[in-house]
């Protein structure tokens, strides 16, 4: 940058200004407001302008225009998820007959574990093809009856996995089933 005598200039790193007295070559001498002559390089100098000095930028900023484009630019974060919820099962399938069809008037016992059996082994099915890891099965307490046969459907595949799952959250009636994608079915 060219400079010359008579300038208002300001430091780049440091807060001192004043005025060019002399320039030879690089070096460029600057009287500060208290009266000493200082050197610099002319790449540690910067022009002044009347307008914009610190105090000036401070005492005549519109704050309600920077507030406002502060709120526009907040980012959001991404929902931190704590590691026993980043491995916990997204899909969930509810065995309660209520749930697989309108009305269980006129179904046998019979009729309605073999629906209820017939919906797990084919969301069972999907899991597997749509490589889904885990899947979790909600057959309720009751007497046992569902559960048991559930563990028997489980038990013929190869690459199943099966135990209780979560108590906290499902309590005793529900099965969390493990899908081991590098064995064959």
């Amino acid at each position: 940058m060219k400079f010359k005598v008579g300038d208002a200039v300001e430091t780049i790193d440091d807060d001192i200004s004043g005025i060019v007295t002399k320039i030879s070559e690089n070096q460029i001498t600057v009287e500060d407001s208290d009266g000493f002559d200082l050197q610099f390089e002319a790449r540690e100098l910067m022009l002044r302008s009347s307008g914009n000095s610190l105090e000036n930028a401070v005492y005549n900023t519109d704050f309600d225009a920077v507030k406002k484009e502060k709120e526009s630019k907040k980012r959001t974060s991404a929902p931190t998820v704590k590691p026993k919820e980043r491995n916990a099962p997204k899909f969930e399938v509810d065995l309660h007959i209520h749930h697989l069809t309108k009305s269980s008037r006129g179904m046998s016992n019979f009729d309605m574990l073999n629906l209820q059996l017939d919906t797990a082994r084919g969301q069972l099915e999907f899991a597997i093809r749509k490589r889904i890891p885990k899947i979790v099965f909600i057959h309720g307490k009751g007497e046992g009856v569902l559960k048991q046969e559930l563990e028997t459907l489980f038990s013929r595949y190869n690459n199943v996995r099966f135990y209780d799952a979560d108590y906290k959250t499902y309590g005793l009636g529900a099965t969390e089933v493990s899908i081991l994608q590098n064995i064959a079915p």
